[in-house]
């Protein structure tokens, strides 16, 4: 699967693809719509930024902390 990406503006529905994609677009494809707004981008920047703080590694605190392989083992 390929994937080629453009920007397009609808005109009554339609979306045309550019000319130098459609001599490589030869069955049938996938459309994904993604609407490219400037009010929206920047709330879903901030909700991205608040998502990728969950993504991030925790931190533990092993100060004083001896790894016992066999115990590590037995489980």
């Amino acid at each position: 699967m390929e994937a080629y990406e453009f920007y397009a503006t609808p005109e009554n529905g339609t979306i045309l693809i550019p000319k130098r994609f459609r001599r490589k677009v030869t069955s049938n494809v996938k459309v994904i719509l993604l609407e490219q707004n400037t009010r929206k981008a920047s709330s879903r920047k901030a909700t991205s930024s608040r998502r990728s703080d969950l993504l991030l590694a925790p931190t533990i605190k092993t100060n004083g902390w001896k790894f016992n392989r066999e115990e590590a083992n037995a489980r």
